[in-house]
């Protein structure tokens, strides 16, 4: 997959070396020349510009780009600016960095669905999250295992966990459910909320908007999430 990472700080930077490292195609932006520089030889390519200039994004292969992520953490401005662009822009897939509830608040007005809390989310498993299909969030136990969240594959949806043996078949385990539904916060703006259910059994029939809570080897979990 292609990535532009917009904003090479700690975050930014961190993120952007693990996905190269994980074969991507990456690109880092930046308007510092400090920080592009220490990156060029780490990721695929680095570009020094400054990202809330239409004229200057335009250079950007943003039509052949899977996903753009602003990662900006120092000028809540430029994030805002930067995102405003990547949405007038149509790009693919927009991911937003945000440093404050308002600046959280902001992002959902514009109507942006992935947001980053770096303080709260590692660069590790947003890497995850980014390199398997389907991937909500992870959160890594050992080297080999992990607790996974992932949309239900399509061809589960309406189906019990008995009848597609994931543990049988995929040597996986299904812990929980979580349940989405959408509210408005305080100033009117729809959200979408997360609501866990009891623990899974075989009985457990998934519906076309759930997250699926998974354990096993990543190599596991993997190959279920491939396979549906």
């Amino acid at each position: 997959m292609k990535f532009i990472i917009i904003g090479l700080g700690n975050f930014g930077s961190s993120l952007a070396q693990k996905l190269t490292n994980s074969g991507h195609e990456v690109i880092g932006v930046d308007s510092k020349m400090s920080k592009v520089e220490l990156l060029k030889e780490k990721i695929t390519h680095t570009i020094c510009l400054d990202s809330t200039d239409v004229n200057a994004v335009k250079h950007l292969p943003l039509e052949d780009t899977d996903i753009v992520m602003v990662c900006i953490g120092e000028d809540e401005g430029a994030s805002i600016l930067t995102t405003a662009l990547m949405k007038q822009l149509n790009v693919k897939r927009l991911i937003s960095r945000a440093v404050s509830p308002l600046h959280q608040t902001i992002l959902e007005a514009m109507q942006v669905d992935e947001i980053v809390h770096p303080e709260e989310e590692t660069a590790e498993r947003w890497a995850k999250k980014l390199n398997i299909m389907g991937v909500v969030d992870s959160f890594e136990l050992t080297g080999e295992y992990n607790i996974i969240e992932a949309k239900v594959p399509k061809h589960f949806i309406g189906k019990t966990l008995e009848e597609i043996g994931v543990r049988r078949n995929y040597n996986v385990i299904v812990l929980t459910t979580i349940k989405m539904s959408e509210e408005k916060n305080l100033i009117g703006i729809v959200r979408k909320v997360s609501k866990v259910q009891e623990v899974a059994s075989g009985k457990t029939l998934l519906d076309a908007n759930d997250i699926l809570v998974l354990y096993g080897r990543i190599n596991d979990i993997k190959h279920f999430l491939k396979e549906a």
